[in-house]
């Protein structure tokens, strides 16, 4: 069964960026769509942003003018650009899709 990587999680300071990668285990040729969530203590999962296979996204209020999802198929992989951190964006960020999760991958923002 094909697993999911994620990578580019980190400490970073409120303002920074960062960019997430989530790559397929294997090389995929047919259509999928892929996911970015986040959740954190307490709290239920929740969608950050969604890419279609052929590049349509959505994007969480909350994120939307700061986030950018894409993706690259040749390579399998999917990445979130995380601009204009803050604070409340410290979360655990997984990616899913192929009807699988990532292991997710650590973002903290200090103020």
């Amino acid at each position: 069964q094909v697993q999911l990587v994620e990578s580019g999680g980190g400490l970073v300071q409120a303002g920074g960026s960062l960019r997430l990668s989530c790559a397929a285990s294997e090389h995929i040729v047919r259509p999928y769509d892929m996911g970015w969530y986040r959740q954190t203590p307490g709290k239920e999962r929740e969608v950050v942003a969604t890419i279609t296979w052929s590049s349509r996204t959505y994007y969480a209020d909350f994120v939307k003018g700061r986030f950018s999802i894409s993706r690259d198929n040749a390579k399998s992989t999917v990445y979130l650009q995380m601009n204009s951190l803050k604070p409340e964006d410290t979360a655990i960020y997984s990616c899913h899709g192929l009807n699988t999760w990532g292991q997710g991958t650590q973002v903290t923002v200090s103020s």
